[in-house]
């Protein structure tokens, strides 16, 4: 089913004046900025999750997108309920289009990220990795002669380390993670089964709407009563790589890039500058934020199959107002 987009040019440029960089609400509790979220915990043991518009790449924040926390915060919220029968999540409600009230939960220190296909532009990428005569990547041995974009036999689990603001995320293996001794081993387990479940469903409903999930990264946490759910986001933009179907393999035969629309059209524009990461950050063109947002609208509509509806008011107002905080408090 396509669905008409309803969201101008002329309405993704106005906007580009009213982008959330970041919020003061330390009313609600204990302040954690995120390079995207700005997290508030509260004293009941719940957590507050305001997703902002900034824009990160290469473990940097690079400046904003309109209506890019919006989107992300609504996608997160749709496969959070769609995954409910997977696996168990820590959202409790959506008072406000760019916030989550979560439960809060002790972070596992890894991220789980799950690879389909031989891609990427980091310095965590497999293809980076495969490309300088890397054959076995976070444990797993990969065969030789893939070419850039190709299927991998089957998904495979890559996780890495969780770096710290201006700090590399690092790849490595189960046995690898667990000898750092940050995580215990039945932890580890019980998070990277969930991460395979959810990657399988994930890819179903993405072939149902002539998507690829290439590859994508889940984060976990564990509850005061010790069980492990999924936190933050899922299969996002910001978290994931979505490829057309359709288009695919005739783009792949030719050489192609394949046809995206995730976080991956601003990490090439940036390659394309020479930054991956190190030395100053260059400065986003506003056409090219423009086009950013117009597709992470665009995968929002195609996963869910409704119209993108921004709330265009002045938005620090709006969230004061939805999340009950005062001018005095």
């Amino acid at each position: 089913m396509t669905v008409a987009m309803n969201v101008s040019e002329k309405m993704l440029r106005d906007a580009l004046r009213s982008t959330i960089d970041r919020t003061d609400f330390d009313v609600l509790g204990t302040k954690y900025e995120g390079k995207v979220r700005d997290n508030y915990t509260t004293a009941d043991g719940r957590r507050y999750i305001v997703v902002t518009d900034r824009i990160s790449a290469f473990d940097r924040v690079l400046g904003t997108l309109p209506f890019k926390g919006q989107v992300l915060n609504q996608i997160a919220r749709w496969w959070f309920d769609q995954t409910r029968d997977v696996a168990p999540n820590h959202l409790i409600e959506v008072p406000d289009p760019n916030v989550m009230l979560v439960r809060e939960c002790t972070p596992l220190p890894v991220e789980m990220v799950v690879r389909a296909y031989v891609t990427g532009v980091t310095s965590t990428s497999i293809w980076t990795h495969y490309k300088s005569g890397v054959r076995t990547f976070c444990g797993h041995r990969l065969p030789d002669g893939l070419r850039y974009n190709e299927k991998l036999p089957a998904p495979i689990l890559t996780p890495s380390t969780k770096a710290l603001h201006g700090d590399h995320d690092v790849s490595a293996s189960r046995e690898e993670i667990l000898r750092m001794g940050h995580i215990a081993a039945a932890d580890f387990d019980r998070a990277a089964e969930i991460a395979m479940a959810l990657f399988a469903f994930g890819q179903q409903v993405c072939a149902d709407r002539g998507l690829i999930l290439v590859d994508t990264k889940y984060e976990f946490g564990k509850t005061a009563d010790g069980r492990i759910v999924v936190i933050d986001e899922i299969h996002t933009p910001d978290s994931s790589r979505y490829w057309y179907a359709d288009s695919y393999r005739e783009r792949f035969e030719r050489g192609e890039q394949p046809q995206s629309f995730d976080k991956e059209y601003v990490r090439r524009w940036l390659a394309e500058q020479g930054f991956k990461g190190d030395g100053p950050t260059p400065v986003i063109p506003d056409d090219v934020r423009v086009e950013a947002a117009r597709r992470y609208v665009e995968i929002y509509q195609v996963l869910t199959g409704e119209a993108f509806a921004p709330d265009t008011s002045p938005p620090l107002e709006r969230m004061r107002r939805n999340l009950g905080i005062t001018a005095t408090s």
